[in-house]
């Protein structure tokens, strides 16, 4: 009997050992951006996705400060995945400024929509033209972010200097607070559109949107190929009625490249199985498709991205 109680004891212990190695997570956190922008509903619907039909994974998305701060985190090995522009990781790939290191680690899962750059300001403020800005109080977007990294692309090719305007590093909520509290004159934010943080300041105030020449652009993208011409169409927030040409990046969903192989195949491979249920979330996830899911390429993907792409017959593009 007293064996037989030994036994049973030993088989109970046996099937919960099994049971937990059954039921092991990988946990996986996901690095997106502030409440206002894009990259906090997009991030947690991805994880929302991947965890669901995973069943070996739990990913967390988590607030971060957007491109460059999600980069070095990757970088450093300080957490998993990230949502990015393409640009920005290019030059955190390839060590570029504002980068102090490479970072030959990051690699890519996905493309996901582009990243249009909105130039806030109010209506009267006689801004107009990006040149105007010179002598005003301008938000350039957070310190290690990619709206900041866009920014001073852009002044350079403009020839406008720091100093030559009243500016705050300041994120997309404390962009459109300080203009609720009549503290700026011009904000950059670089998101999709509609972004949540400009559409609740055009509730309240009556904006405006700086438009960007053709010549201007031309010559954005002759330097920094990563830009694309875009628009911003007429009544895609409160009292804008006209369309507002304006550069784009790409949002990218990025990695460290030593994770492995299999469960970013996985990964990648229930997320693009199951993208329509991300589609609700927000008005720019509807332009993520399998399409264009390499549209952009600036690092090169992770092996495990990679082997879903070529098995559903996609050409991966050469990177430039």
């Amino acid at each position: 009997m007293k064996k037989l109680i030994v036994f049973v004891m030993v088989s109970v212990m046996l099937v919960g050992v099994f049971a937990g190695a059954a039921c092991a997570k990988t946990f996986v956190s996901l690095a997106t951006g502030g409440t206002g922008g894009t990259y906090y509903p997009v991030g947690g619907g991805i994880a929302d996705i991947v965890s669901k039909y995973v069943p070996e994974v739990q990913m967390t998305s988590e607030t971060g400060n957007a491109s460059q701060a999600n980069l070095n985190l990757i970088g450093t090995h300080q957490i998993e995945m990230a949502l990015a522009q393409n640009d920005v990781s290019m030059w955190a790939f390839k060590g570029m400024k504002p980068f102090t290191q490479e970072f030959p680690n990051v690699r890519m899962i996905a493309s996901l929509y582009p990243e249009t750059l909105h130039v806030i300001t109010m209506k009267g403020s006689g801004v107009k033209d990006i040149m105007d800005i010179k002598g005003k109080r301008v938000s350039v977007g957070a310190p290690g972010s990619g709206v900041a990294a866009d920014v001073a692309a852009i002044l350079r090719v403009a020839g406008i200097k720091y100093g030559e305007m009243k500016t705050d590093f300041l994120d997309f909520n404390n962009t459109t607070q300080r203009f609720k509290d009549n503290q700026l004159d011009v904000g950059f934010v670089v998101a999709g559109f509609p972004t949540a943080s400009i559409m609740d300041l055009a509730t309240m105030h009556d904006i405006d949107l700086v438009t960007f020449s053709d010549e201007f652009m031309d010559k954005l993208i002759a330097e920094y190929p990563f830009f694309a011409k875009n628009v911003i169409p007429a009544g895609t927030y409160k009292g804008v009625d006209h369309d507002t040409p304006t550069p784009a990046v790409m949002a990218v969903w990025v990695c460290d490249g030593d994770l492995d192989e299999d469960l970013i195949y996985k990964i990648t491979k229930a997320f693009w199985e199951n993208v329509e249920e991300l589609y609700p979330i927000h008005a720019k996830a509807k332009l993520i498709t399998l399409d264009t899911a390499l549209q952009g390429l600036s690092v090169p993907l992770h092996p495990g991205a990679e082997k879903y792409y070529k098995e559903v017959g996609m050409t991966i593009p050469a990177i430039k």
